[in-house]
């Protein structure tokens, strides 16, 4: 299973960093890269049951709830949609093992924002494995600083690629139990 993981992430890592080659050098102030899952959920952004079909309507869910917990601007929701939709198309963030990870870089925000969704039946996300997905981690970080996005997305994808980790959060009872295996598993600052 670790084999083909490191297969999937050749694949899907290289296109993501040829994405964001644009960007790079755009920030040159060092940054705090070393951001946890945990330093960017709190419990309001976890949604333990998406009511998401499909990959457009996890990403529309997870963004609703940015709005509704103050971290997206309800005027940006549209733009920030876009992005992240844009993002998207040019190749699924359906990385295998039940995990998507929508992503984008914008300008609307100050600081990385996300939000997390479990779908038990799954949601279908053109994944890489062609399986469905059960756990969705959307973030947005800001616009120029590729270095924080490139390591807050190998961070999340390494998180969720532990097996147990990821079993403990489909099996989890309830949201509060979701954000505390978060808070134990990748420890906030």
């Amino acid at each position: 299973m670790a084999a083909t993981f490191q297969v999937l992430a050749r694949t899907w890592l290289p296109a993501f960093a040829l994405e964001m080659t644009p960007v790079m050098g755009r920030n040159p102030q060092a940054l705090n890269v070393d951001m946890t899952l945990a330093d960017i959920l709190n419990r309001e952004q976890i949604i333990p049951e998406m009511n998401s079909t499909d990959r457009w309507q996890a990403i529309d869910e997870l963004i609703d709830n940015l709005v509704a917990t103050g971290k997206i601007q309800p005027e940006h929701r549209e733009a920030v949609a876009a992005v992240v939709k844009k993002r998207e198309t040019s190749m699924s963030t359906g990385i295998g093992f039940g995990i998507g990870i929508p992503h984008a870089s914008t300008d609307l925000i100050h600081d990385v924002v996300g939000a997390f969704g479990r779908s038990k039946p799954g949601v279908n996300f053109d994944a890489l494995d062609n399986q469905p997905v059960h756990l969705v981690m959307l973030f947005l970080v800001p616009q120029g600083q590729f270095q924080k996005h490139l390591h807050t997305l190998a961070g999340i994808a390494k998180l969720l690629h532990n097996k147990e980790f990821r079993q403990s959060l489909e099996q989890a009872p309830d949201g509060d139990a979701m954000h505390q295996i978060i808070r134990s598993h990748a420890g906030a600052k």
